[in-house]
């Protein structure tokens, strides 16, 4: 900085307003963030805190900043005013915290621990920061701080942990973070930094580009890439982002005019022409690609009115008493009847089942019967000639 910005203790976060020209922010460890006009290397607004300054983070307009700070509190700070407006109990553990603004949106993102030193995520309403929107989410147990970086235009937040080679990427949607994917590596990263937007290679569908140093040695490039195959601009997932002119002087901001910054349409550094600048509120118009989007998938048909559902003919409500009950078995076995029998039944013959007619009973001849025709005829087979008496024999003298 060229010497000439000068603190009585060391430097510990420095940021630039993202609206303003020139303006500085910077904390040290005199429990202080001061703000500074760059062109005139001078401190113009001090910002007291009640011990060391953890993070800092500033609203698009940069008109406000949020901190976390070793004291466990969140504040939301009118910068210009030198007094928070808001104030509240952050995360209760007692490692760091961080906090990033969640771009044009009124919330801030938090990351810090549970008592239990676990890793928590939460979302903030910087109109009432009382409480987390739905509390704190806890992501693991792992020591390293938690690093949150935003990204405006596809509205999703980068945590990358302090230490570890992890990076997780969340959706924001209904003042929810919904969990996504993460990047992992064996080499832990001790700092880390994204580049701007504009940046970036759209040809190959990428997002984001981080840089990471790994053991104090090298930096490691890291793309975030959308798996598409379609050879044409996505502006779904390009929408026009900042640009490099800023939208209030030092100056003015000093004197109390806020504005957001212009927006450049990617577009039109797709096909390599000059840079376009388009309206705050602009919006692209809808694509034409044929490839389907996973940020605005298409709007599906309006669903006919709803119709009652058929119930199978087979499957019966269960009854609800004794006397439905029976009635429901007799009308599923009048179903299997036999449907060629009479109508009208004797009061003993109720089976619905054919009757097999029974067999003649023969009885055996009696013990004592008189001999039949069969019988002598059965005796004359079997006897054998008759035998004659035999003749008389005669003396002859």
């Amino acid at each position: 900085m060229s010497g000439r910005f000068v603190r009585a203790s060391k430097y510990r976060h420095v940021l630039f307003n993202p609206s303003a020209e020139n303006i500085l922010a910077s904390s040290s460890g005199d429990y202080t963030i001061k703000i500074w006009d760059a062109e005139a290397g001078a401190a113009r607004l001090t910002l007291k805190h009640n011990d060391i300054v953890q993070s800092l983070s500033w609203n698009a307009a940069g008109s406000m900043i949020a901190t976390t700070c070793r004291d466990k509190k969140l504040r939301i700070w009118d910068v210009r005013q030198e007094k928070p407006a808001h104030e509240v109990s952050g995360h209760p553990g007692a490692k760091n915290s961080r906090v990033v603004w969640l771009g044009e949106l009124d919330r801030v993102a938090t990351t810090g621990f549970s008592k239990m030193s676990d890793r928590q995520l939460a979302c903030w309403d910087v109109g009432a920061p009382r409480e987390p929107i739905g509390g704190f989410q806890i992501l693991d147990s792992i020591s390293g701080v938690c690093m949150p970086f935003w990204d405006d235009g596809t509205r999703m937040l980068y945590l990358a942990g302090k230490g570890d080679g992890m990076i997780r990427y969340y959706e924001y949607v209904d003042d929810k973070f919904e969990y996504l994917s993460e990047y992992k590596s064996a080499d832990p990263q001790r700092g880390i930094a994204f580049l701007p937007k504009r940046g970036v290679n759209m040809h190959e569908n990428e997002i984001m580009r981080a840089f990471k140093t790994v053991n104090d040695a090298y930096i490691e490039p890291i793309s975030f890439i959308v798996p598409r195959r379609a050879e044409t601009f996505q502006g779904d997932v390009y929408p026009p982002a900042i640009g490099t002119k800023p939208a209030v002087s030092a100056s003015d901001w000093l004197a109390g005019k806020t504005g957001l910054p212009p927006k450049i349409n990617l577009e039109s550094l797709y096909e390599n022409g000059a840079v376009e600048e388009v309206p705050i509120d602009y919006k692209p118009p809808p694509t034409t690609n044929p490839v389907a989007s996973p940020a605005e998938p298409p709007k599906p048909k309006a669903a006919p009115e709803p119709q009652p559902v058929a119930t199978p003919a087979r499957r019966e409500p269960a009854p609800s008493s004794m006397n439905e009950s029976k009635a429901s078995m007799g009308a599923m076995a009048d179903r299997f009847a036999d449907r060629d029998e009479p109508a009208e039944h004797d009061d003993e013959d109720t089976s619905s089942f054919e009757e097999i007619p029974k067999p003649v009973e023969r009885h055996p001849a009696p013990a004592a019967a008189p001999e039949t025709a069969t019988t002598a005829r059965m005796e004359e087979k079997t006897a054998g000639p008759p035998i004659s008496k035999a003749p008389t024999a005669t003396t002859s003298t």
